[in-house]
């Protein structure tokens, strides 16, 4: 935990720096490609993400430490040869978890999320999620156990080979000649992202494109065939807890309402979308028909609200950057507080983001978690001067959202 946390303290800010400059990139070239509330949504995503990993909150069905010490055949010593086996492996696990999650019922929920944006960019990347609380494909290592990769290796090949699919999520790269046949680019990910019929499913590889090649998973990008981001049922909210859930209450109510016992047993494992027949007409849920004519969620935002939302995730990469440099010194209770209050805060800035006027609940709430905290501990988690800060900054936030709640009603009184 406290490793992976200090790998953070770097990967965070870089991941938002590249993501700035693609966003300048874009506007001086008259594409601007990162819209700020979609921006937002995405780099919450990502910050939910990697405050679930810290604190541990996932549990593997089988571990890779338990698969080394039952399968090791050969034993390798730790060399370069060792570290490009494992690179493959993961490879290797990647692309098949990958395809289990877009075809299965269930894992489709783990991974819709990453999907979700309607727009396609380096701050797309970042929406990863926060349901999948059990890691179901470990399995996928057997290759690596039998061959003696050690635990230690896969743990460091692991988050290189995460970090390294950030940089294909991007329009402003065309297609890059002979590098198309071995490696995913730009291009073949715009494919995987788009919901086109010709696109749906296909480019599934993460590092080396040959694994679409050798299982018929492969899709070029057509000149005439523009991609079209998101997914077919628009998740319509910038929250990514409810994005990161939505398809699983989806499966939840289907099982229950389901006639048929074996429905309510294998709905979990149908293919992705699949529904008990007749539901679509009982319990119809909004559903793009049309890839090149429908409308993108974008709630109308004001400059102000536009703003804060933005200043809201400054604040919340402050306390994530704090949190993660004290992983060491803070005792594991004060870290879950703390990482409680990370995703409380994250919540209720694309809560507002979505317009809901009663944000200001969330807000009143949060505000006496923070009370609660300073009570406590007499700080905030250790910084004295900090606490009354963190203060400000809340009781900010609960006037921002009950003038929000305020304007809100004073215009559904005018139009009523």
């Amino acid at each position: 935990m406290e490793e992976y946390g200090k790998i953070l303290l770097i990967a965070m800010p870089t991941f938002l720096v590249l993501v700035v400059l693609e966003k300048v990139y874009g506007y001086l070239k008259g594409h601007d490609t990162v819209p700020l509330d979609d921006a937002v949504s995405s780099l919450s995503s990502g910050m939910t993400n990697v405050l679930k990993d810290v604190l541990g909150l996932s549990i593997g069905i089988i571990s890779y430490e338990w698969l080394f010490s039952k399968l090791a055949i050969f034993s390798i010593e730790n060399t370069m040869i060792v570290y490009a086996i494992a690179f493959l492996a993961i490879d290797f696990y990647g692309y098949w978890s990958h395809r289990f999650a877009h075809k299965v019922n269930l894992f489709w929920n783990h991974h819709v999320i990453h999907h979700s944006s309607e727009e396609f960019n380096l701050a797309c990347a970042l929406r990863q999620p926060i349901s999948g609380i059990f890691k179901f494909f470990t399995f996928l290592l057997i290759p690596a156990a039998i061959m003696g990769v050690p635990p230690e290796v896969i743990s460091v090949v692991l988050p290189l080979h995460l970090f390294m699919q950030f940089w294909y999520h991007t329009r402003h790269v065309g297609k890059l000649g002979f590098i198309e046949y071995i490696l995913v680019t730009p291009s073949h990910h715009r494919v995987h992202h788009a919901i086109n019929p010709e696109y749906m499913d296909k480019n599934l590889s993460q590092i080396f494109i040959f694994w679409d090649f050798m299982f018929g998973t492969f899709q070029e990008e057509l000149d005439d065939v523009p991609p079209v981001f998101g997914i077919s049922r628009p998740a319509l909210t910038w929250n990514p807890f409810k994005i990161n859930f939505q398809h699983f209450f989806v499966l939840c109510r289907d099982a229950w309402y389901a006639n048929n016992l074996v429905d309510k047993l294998t709905i979990w494992f149908r293919p992705t979308g699949w529904r008990p027949r007749g539901f679509d007409k009982l319990y119809p849920l909004h559903k793009i028909e049309d890839v090149y004519s429908f409308s993108k969620y974008k709630p109308a935002l004001t400059k102000f609200q536009l703003i804060w939302g933005i200043t809201h995730l400054f604040v919340v990469m402050v306390f994530l950057l704090d949190l993660f440099s004290r992983l060491g010194s803070l005792p594991f209770l004060q870290i879950l507080v703390y990482g409680a209050y990370i995703f409380l805060t994250i919540y209720s800035l694309t809560d507002l983001m979505d317009k809901n006027k009663w944000n200001f609940l969330f807000e009143i709430f949060r505000m006496s978690m923070a009370l609660c905290i300073g009570l406590w501990l007499e700080s905030w988690f250790g910084h004295s001067t900090f606490l009354y800060l963190v203060y400000a900054y809340q009781f900010m936030a609960v006037l921002i959202s009950v003038a929000f709640y305020r304007n809100e009603t004073k215009k559904a009184i005018v139009l009523f």
